[in-house]
């Protein structure tokens, strides 16, 4: 039991502690959601522990969602959108290497011509990674083109 207390108080205090520019409790679920109106100390510990342990927090400053919108994670929120509707034909030409689906997200993401091909290659050779199974989400598609551009040098500078 204390091993779980110490661990929702680190969370606590590590989310308060990088939550610049947010309410005390940080940006994410707790406090866009469950604690929007935080305005005692209790409230903000409540949000900032929701933060904190649910996971949301990270989603939300990669996504630019749930109040984390400033955060300017690798992934801006229309990008996070155009792979959510569009998983099905991304995954298609992801397959082929080409498509417009892939001219599109590089569009969204500012990739130059000069690097496109590279785009496109490496993303068709990490297609495992992109979608792993039937039931990958839009989510997790995202959260692996930011690691998989963000290990490539050139790639890196479009994800940040």
């Amino acid at each position: 039991m204390k091993k779980i207390i110490a661990t929702i108080a680190l969370a606590s205090v590590s989310t308060l502690t990088f939550a610049a520019g947010h309410p005390p409790s940080g940006c994410g679920l707790g406090s866009s959601i469950v604690m929007k109106d935080a305005d005692e100390w209790h409230e903000h510990v409540m949000a900032a522990t929701t933060n904190g342990t649910s996971g949301n927090q990270t989603l939300g400053m990669t996504f630019g969602t749930l109040g984390c919108e400033d955060a300017g994670g690798p992934l801006k929120a229309d990008i996070q959108q155009y792979i959510d509707g569009n998983l099905d034909q991304l995954a298609a030409d992801t397959a082929k290497g080409q498509g417009q689906s892939l001219t599109a997200l590089a569009d969204l993401m500012k990739i130059e011509g000069a690097d496109r091909a590279l785009f496109n290659q490496s993303l068709q050779a990490n297609f495992d990674k992109l979608f792993q199974s039937e039931t990958t989400t839009s989510g997790d598609t995202a959260e692996a083109l930011s690691a998989i551009m963000s290990a490539d040098n050139t790639l890196a500078k479009y994800v940040g």
